[in-house]
């Protein structure tokens, strides 16, 4: 072969090569890209990227802190740590004699007390040594009006249980609230009250409370619908070892859990309808779109995070940083017009508004941005109407934080149970969970107002509804408030 030919060679071995090479890097980057979008739909334990610095801190380097160290001491937050009990009544007072030096043992007790001083302690009860056992006398009459027999009703415990309503509540508050297993749930009653329930035996309970607090929980479902802001997420779930989607509907006062199979649209027109008149709070998945509203807000959080993502795996190329901080500051910006809304009016406000939506729109026409900043820029394209949806109105924020806060209550309880054994569990799980956060969420004690919901359908035939027991509450504090001033 000549020295032509030789060359020739060389150079289509070389072209070849750099085509693998180039295919090689194309197949890594779609590899990155596709672990960026399964790692961000994960929401963070940690610090909210929202949170965050515009600027991701290099590996090695850290930001410079000229305060003192002293200065730097966090300042005890409002609420922490023991209360004082000086408003405490006693139920009990006792006297600890002192005879005996308690360091050396001599005797003192024909000293004189030179001090006497009071000391509050709080304490626990003591455990049982057994259940509370109470047989109930039933006593039977005719009735003339109903023509038929009828029966006195216990309040004790519901019909055809041998199981108190105290037991069965304080199982749902372990169950929910505490997020305990079954078998710790059975665990603590038999060593702290001496209550032997099976495993089986709870899980009966919790799904006949459920499917008797139907009424409350489709209340709950009622008071999200209504509402002006909604806020909705959705997490996996594993009922039998098969996928299924534990969902979130919640406002600032009501929380709404649903168990499904599917993770599509169909399930957002099933629980809020077809049309809801307020506003939409979620991240980018498609379901969310399909339901019409007044209007949407993309979480910008779940957005930021995505991008910091891209900045990690993809440090070479520069300008995402510069889109990220950019656009970044175009929300903060957003921020501030909102907070000075009033104070400029609303002319000056409108004009503002405009200009930050000319500045989004400018930053995401890009001039010959790289590959990945491209996919980068599609992402947040997607979302461009629904970005600054917060700046408009009052209440409504950027991020739907409030809306992964309300599901890792479900993300804490999947982690500790390892999902469901069966699909009544998973149900009875939403709804009793749905009743608790949104007790909690309005202030409630949520054992109180089990007990008195389930007091309530012994006598009805119905349990006691939300607005009813916060009407009653109101009821009795203004009945106090008018006794106190008489």
């Amino acid at each position: 072969m000549n020295k032509l030919g030789i060359i020739k060679s060389f150079f289509q071995i070389k072209k070849v090569l750099l085509a693998v090479i180039k295919e090689y890097k194309n197949e890594a980057e779609k590899r990155k890209l596709s672990n960026i979008n399964q790692e961000t739909n994960q929401p963070t334990s940690k610090k909210p990227e929202w949170d965050k610095d515009g600027d991701p801190i290099p590996k090695g380097k850290k930001k410079k802190n000229n305060t003192n160290s002293q200065t730097r001491k966090r300042a005890k937050r409002k609420g922490s740590g023991n209360q004082k009990k000086d408003n405490i009544e006693p139920d009990v007072t006792q006297r600890n004699d002192l005879q005996n030096c308690p360091i050396c043992n001599t005797d003192i007790s024909d000293r004189k007390i030179t001090d006497e001083y009071p000391r509050i302690i709080e304490d626990l009860i003591n455990f049982s040594q057994k259940t509370i056992v109470v047989e109930e006398i039933q006593v039977r009459k005719w009735c003339p009006a109903c023509k038929k027999f009828v029966s006195s009703v216990s309040e004790l415990a519901l019909p055809k249980s041998d199981i108190g309503i105290r037991a069965m509540v304080l199982s749902a508050y372990m169950w929910v609230v505490m997020a305990l297993s079954l078998p710790n749930i059975e665990k603590f009653l038999k060593n702290i009250f001496r209550l032997t329930l099976s495993t089986s035996g709870i899980s009966k309970i919790m799904i006949r409370l459920s499917k008797i607090l139907e009424p409350v929980y489709d209340e709950i479902r009622e008071d999200v619908r209504s509402g002006f802001e909604l806020y909705a997420d959705e997490t996996g779930w594993r009922v039998k070892g098969v996928l299924w989607w534990l969902w979130i509907f919640a406002n600032e006062k009501s929380a709404f859990y649903w168990p499904d199979r599917r993770r599509g649209s169909p399930v957002v027109e099933k629980v809020m309808g077809n049309i809801f008149g307020g506003i939409l709070i979620s991240d980018a998945w498609h379901a969310y779109t399909k339901i019409s509203c007044l209007d949407r807000q993309t979480c910008m959080a779940h957005i930021f995070r995505k991008i910091r993502k891209f900045i990690e795996k993809f440090p070479q190329y520069r300008s995402i940083l510069t889109f990220y901080v950019k656009l970044r500051k175009i929300i903060k910006h957003g921020e501030k017009l909102k907070s000075i809304r009033n104070e400029i009016g609303e002319e000056a406000f409108g004009r503002r508004l405009k200009a930050l939506n000319r500045r989004l729109k400018k930053l995401l026409a890009w001039r010959k941005p790289n590959p990945i900043l491209e996919e980068v820029i599609k992402k947040v394209k997607r979302q461009e109407d629904h970005i600054l949806t917060f700046v408009e109105y009052e209440n409504v924020p950027s991020h739907n934080n409030y809306g992964e806060y309300i599901i890792k209550k479900g993300i804490l309880k999947r982690k500790i149970s390892g999902g469901s054994k069966s699909e009544e569990g998973f149900r009875s799980y939403t709804c009793l969970q749905s009743i608790a956060q949104t007790c909690y969420l309005r202030k409630i004690s949520f054992l109180d107002f089990l007990t008195k919901s389930l007091i309530h359908y012994t006598r009805k035939g119905r349990p006691l509804l939300l607005a009813q027991y916060e009407a009653a509450t109101e009821n009795r504090v203004l009945n106090k408030k008018t006794g106190e001033a008489a």
